[in-house]
């Protein structure tokens, strides 16, 4: 039997899969804790990738791995392979006057043609101006801008901090996916190649893709990793690269080129044109693989690459499952207390609205934007009604960006719904009367971790493996609430500042 190994380096926690590669069976798992913020520094990722490494069993039988990773998070390496500062993360929204000033600088309409995307905090090239503007300690120190995948990758090729890695701070092994280069906000899907003049006008300084060379970083000139293909490879793990965990990893383990979180998410459920994805994780996700790329100058749809040759529209909003967490503990009781009491409510929840803004918003875009419980009467205020607004709140939420996509002109034919979130019995239900398509729900499982073994095992075999994934269709409503409307007139306040 071959084996595969993937890898979901998230915001929270690492996950690691072992399959077999044939079926794409899971054999066994591991995980580890993350620390919570929205800068980390990179070692924490380093530290739980060995102990998820220990938690699966060890990787020594297997013979392909690949690192799935949160998007955006800027991780900036000095000429000698260390870490300037700690990465600031997707969720980190204090760029958010940077990425105005970029809008304001190039053009909405502009930059979602050169790199299918509008800026807002969440993406890089944001930190970027933001370090520019507020760290020029930090900036002159500066020789190569990666992403957390690529970071993860190099240091398993044995590449790092000189004097504490087998391989040294070579720089030029740097490498990256399409599908998290797209993120970025300086690459662009349509041309494959990164817009080295935007990363300029963010950061003040020249910057050119790694050349896949052993080489020494130009001083004054930015390295990027450089962009591999579907299927390649990004080379091999070192044997020494945990030090005397090398029994455990083996010298042999070929390395696939890595993917975003979403777009490895979609190569673990083999999802297809006509398939929308709603993931309700950390953050919330809406995004469907599409045949072309596309660009929306409001901003709303970001149009990035997959990680198979395709595209992949999304949507994505900062608050989700932590929104239900907030109000279970407002609330006094566990996720299944909120179920229970959820599934109490009516529909509507008596006109109960949570616009769930917690910590800003990305769609829409207001960052600086705080929660807010609407339509509350003496009758209304009641914990059921309470608990039922917060899973309807936070799903029409990414209703909205179903909407956007659509706008898009993409194909909405089902929608597969995943995440931790998703396996409470009230949000499944909801989550029927809130979406007008067929929802389905995946058996649980560790889908950004699994299209990351699709690579692994693509990159061994030469093929993309077809794996296949089992569903159940979600509970089927009884009528088609107006939930979303009411959503959308109690967020447009928020929106309009009233």
């Amino acid at each position: 039997m071959t084996l595969v190994a993937g890898v979901d380096s998230s915001t929270q926690s690492c996950k690691v899969v072992v399959l077999d590669a044939e079926s794409g069976a899971l054999i066994r798992s591991g995980r580890a804790s993350h620390p919570d913020g929205t800068e980390i520094h990179p070692d924490e990722w380093w530290r739980a990738l060995s102990e998820a490494f220990d938690d699966a069993g060890g990787l020594a039988d297997v013979s392909a791995l690949s690192v799935g990773g949160q998007q955006h998070g800027m991780v900036l390496l000095d000429r000698e392979g260390n870490v300037v500062r700690p990465a600031l993360l997707w969720n980190d929204t204090r760029s958010a006057g940077s990425a105005e000033d970029l809008t304001a600088e190039v053009g909405a309409e502009d930059f979602a043609r050169r790199t299918g995307l509008v800026p807002v905090a969440s993406f890089t090239i944001t930190k970027i101006r933001w370090i520019r503007d507020h760290e020029p300690e930090s900036m002159a120190r500066v020789a190569a801008v990666a992403l957390p995948h690529d970071w993860l990758t190099w240091r398993l090729r044995g590449y790092g901090p000189a004097g504490s890695s087998p391989l040294g701070p070579h720089l030029d092994e740097l490498t990256t996916d399409r599908s998290d280069a797209s993120g970025t906000g300086y690459w662009s899907p349509l041309t494959g190649r990164y817009d080295l003049d935007l990363f300029k006008l963010a950061f003040g300084q020249d910057a050119r893709e790694a050349s896949g060379r052993t080489a020494t970083a130009a001083p004054g000139v930015v390295v990027l990793p450089r962009v591999l293909g579907p299927g390649e490879t990004a080379g091999r793990v070192h044997p020494a690269c945990f030090g005397g965990a090398s029994d455990a990893l083996g010298g042999g383990i070929l390395l696939g080129v890595g993917a975003g979180d979403n777009a490895a998410a979609a190569l673990g459920l083999g999802a297809k044109p006509g398939d929308v994805v709603v993931s309700v994780g950390t953050s919330g996700t809406v995004f469907a693989v599409d045949s072309s790329p596309g660009h929306d100058a409001s901003g709303t749809v970001a149009g990035f690459a997959d990680a198979s040759g395709e595209y992949l529209p999304i949507a994505v909003t900062l608050n989700a499952a932590r929104v239900l967490s907030s109000v279970a503990a407002v609330l006094d009781v566990d996720f299944d207390g909120l179920s229970r009491l959820a599934l109490e409510a009516e529909p509507g929840a008596g006109g109960v609205v949570l616009v769930p803004y917690f910590e800003g918003e990305r769609t829409p875009n207001l960052p600086h934007a705080k929660a807010s419980f609407h339509g509350l009467s003496i009758a209304s205020t009641t914990r059921p009604n309470i608990a039922r607004a917060a899973i309807e709140g936070m799903l029409c939420g990414l209703a909205g960006g179903l909407d956007a996509l659509r706008t898009q002109g993409g194909r909405a034919e089902r929608l597969l719904l995943i995440g931790g979130a998703v396996q409470n019995p009230a949000v499944q239900r909801i989550a029927a009367q809130v979406f007008d398509l067929p929802v389905v729900v995946p058996s649980p499982g560790e889908y950004v971790a699994r299209g990351a073994a699709v690579q692994a095992a693509w990159a061994f075999a030469g093929h993309r493996p077809d794996w296949p994934v089992a569903v159940d269709a979600a509970p089927r409503p009884d009528f088609r609430a107006s939930i979303p409307q009411n959503y959308r007139k109690a967020s447009a306040c928020i929106d309009t500042g009233n």
